[in-house]
């Protein structure tokens, strides 16, 4: 009887109902896409350092093990005395820098070096760089913006041709000339790590000792592949949860001041009634029931459509944009289903307990 009552009111005012499902709907689907672009983000930068090849990398003190996050501060004549520790068999020494339009790690490459580092670059079409102001693009990049080979793109506000064309999984999506990179940034002579390729990964440790030994590196960051790999994690990067937390905090309020309004709303536009409930002999706790059995019915219907909104939309981005990793976790929707409902009943606690208080001969009264 008491669910009728609820699904019963919950359709009588619809515009209402469907106003407050809509904002808990868009509380969950902003916490799962946001969820979703940065543990894409996350997970595929580490997908693609991994896919390198490389057993150790060496980077300057202070450098954040974030790729794109420092600058280049480490001169390039230190790859020579790398080389010639035992058991390193290639160093590469490499640029990143981060691009905010769009989104994105560069890559500045010695592709000599580079292509020593294992999976080696297989073009699918193209070749090497022929001037100073070639790029090298993988086919995710270049199937997304319709781009082959001779086509001009812009990066870090400069025109560049596509020379060549590579299999995604080779760090970043592209890659330039290590002197024209280091042009553009100002900074001859500089790299932001060398990766360094071993005869034998056994041997990590013995090299990690014999570049801290040497003058000068005794501070450096020396980082094998499952070290790096294992910082790559949310508490370890500057303002990752920080910014999750931020978006988390938005949509629970923007849910529970949706559900107080409306909740509250409905209490005063329900006065008589609830004195003609409470003259029947109905119950502070009926009454409180009452309201947070709707409250959780439209949390409910809320938390399925902004779970569909999400889904469709990642789906949207993945076909647009396929260059971006999305994550998707049942645990994250489980999160967020959890966040919303305890939002909306919170929102609703205080019309609830209102409505409880009413006295009935001045409900009954209430015109």
């Amino acid at each position: 009887m008491i669910n009728k009552m609820v699904v019963a009111n919950l359709t009588h005012r619809p515009t209402r109902s469907v106003i407050t499902v809509s904002a808990i709907a868009l509380e969950v689907a902003m916490i799962l896409l946001v969820v979703a672009l940065f543990y894409g983000l996350l997970n595929g930068a580490k997908e693609s350092q991994h896919s390198i090849g490389w057993d150790l990398t060496v980077s300057p003190p202070g450098s954040s093990a974030l790729l794109g996050m420092s600058s280049t501060p480490i001169s390039i004549k230190v790859g020579n005395v790398l080389a010639r520790i035992p058991h390193v068999t290639t160093v590469a020494p490499v640029i990143w820098w981060f691009s905010q339009k769009p989104l994105e790690i560069v890559y500045g490459i010695d592709l000599e070096s580079y292509q020593k580092l294992v999976p080696r670059f297989q073009f699918i079409s193209g070749g090497p760089y022929q001037s100073p102001y070639d790029v090298i693009v993988d086919d995710y990049f270049a199937s997304s913006n319709g781009k082959k080979v001779g086509d001009s793109i812009e990066v870090l506000n400069h025109q560049f041709r596509i020379c060549g064309i590579v299999p995604h999984g080779t760090g970043g999506r592209k890659f330039l000339p290590m002197p024209t990179m280091q042009d553009l940034n100002g900074d001859e002579g500089k790299v932001s790590a060398f990766y360094l390729k071993l005869d034998d990964p056994s041997n990590i440790d013995s090299v990690t000792n014999a570049i801290k030994q040497k003058q000068g590196m005794g501070d450096y960051s020396v980082r094998s592949m499952q070290e790096y790999l294992s910082m790559m994690t949310p508490d370890n990067l500057p303002g990752f949860n920080l910014t999750i937390q931020i978006v988390i905090g938005v949509a629970v309020v923007v849910g529970f001041l949706v559900i107080f309004q409306s909740m509250y709303t409905a209490v005063m536009e329900r006065t008589r009634e609830i004195g003609i409930l409470k003259s029947m002999g109905a119950s502070k706790l009926y009454i409180v029931n009452v309201v947070l059995r709707e409250t959780i019915l439209l949390a409910i219907v809320g938390i399925v459509a902004g779970i569909l909104i999400s889904l469709v939309t990642r789906r949207v981005i993945m076909i647009e944009r396929p260059v971006l990793r999305l994550f998707w976790s049942s645990a994250w929707v489980l999160r967020a289903s959890i966040i919303a409902i305890v939002g909306a009943l919170s929102g609703a606690l205080y019309p609830a307990f209102k409505a409880a208080q009413r006295d009935p001969i001045e409900a009954l009264a209430y015109e």
